[in-house]
């Protein structure tokens, strides 16, 4: 069966019609002493597959006790499905004294499970903090469907680091160029200045391309310094549209046409399933 977390409940839907398995109704309780708890009074059958947004504490404890729930209604093999994990930028301590939360996290989420499947972690390299078997897929060819015709398009990464992905947007759209934003700081002011490239962007569709967009606050700095060479459109594309706060106002301040995001976290802008992507793998 099919489990959904609260957070996972539309990518869960999906996934069941995608492989034709049945879908569990998981409730989902609060007491009035702040704790959770998630039930699968509806499970049947000896094999689980979790869908999980962790994308928040109370998220992360609500899977631990989903993968709890099926163990205790009968499934003998379980995997968990994190469409987003939370903490996964978190992979290393950055000053002494500080836990390395990625690894914690998927220590903890791997004594419940016998596989784990990831959809674009921020660091790739959070695959090896899993005890359990883990398989990382990537969402980069879904975010090309919804784009239509675009002019002569650049694809653009916010660094070089999430250049790859751009490159898989760019070759599922099937043309098109990559480039990448450069980053310089002032040291005296701490100003950082950002540098589209070489790439001419001069009456050309732009698709800025992203894993994840949190505040949008780096997206916006990176479409203000394209607006200065006279682009065409702007879309921005992620496979995780966080977007909290006033996210999606600053980037249509910013200039950007649309925003496209997969359904690895649920909210308006998740134009496309990644269901497919994980269906392959299951």
């Amino acid at each position: 069966m099919i489990v959904p977390g609260s957070s996972a409940q539309s990518l869960a839907a999906r996934l069941a019609a995608e492989t034709g398995r049945q879908l569990a109704t998981p409730t989902f309780d609060r007491f009035p002493d702040g704790e959770t708890c998630a039930a699968v009074p509806d499970f049947a059958g000896d094999t689980a597959v979790i869908v999980a947004a962790t994308t928040s504490n109370d998220a992360l404890v609500e899977l631990l006790q989903l993968q709890d729930a099926v163990r205790e209604a009968g499934a003998t093999d379980v995997t968990t499905v994190l469409s987003y994990m939370g903490y996964a930028r978190q992979d290393r301590a950055f000053t002494e004294g500080q836990p390395v939360s990625a690894r914690a996290v998927a220590r903890a989420v791997s004594t419940g499970t016998d596989r784990v499947v990831l959809v674009d972690p921020h660091e790739p390299t959070v695959a090896e903090f899993y005890d359990a078997a883990t398989t990382t897929v990537s969402a980069g060819r879904r975010l090309a469907e919804p784009l239509g015709e675009l002019t002569e398009p650049v694809f653009l990464a916010p660094d070089e680091g999430a250049v790859s992905l751009a490159e898989r947007v760019r070759d599922a759209y099937g043309r098109g160029t990559t480039d990448y934003f450069r980053k310089e700081r002032d040291y005296d002011t701490g100003d950082v200045q950002v540098d589209p490239g070489d790439t001419s962007v001069t009456g050309r569709d732009v698709v800025v391309v992203d894993d994840i967009v949190a505040t949008g606050s780096t997206m916006s700095e990176a479409v203000a310094a394209l607006r200065d060479r006279d682009p065409g459109r702007i879309v921005t594309c992620c496979v995780h549209p966080m977007l909290v706060g006033n996210a999606r106002t600053k980037l249509a301040a910013a200039g950007v046409d649309r925003v496209i995001g997969t359904d690895t976290v649920e909210c308006a802008s998740s134009t496309v399933s990644v269901a497919p992507v994980i269906a392959d793998v299951l």
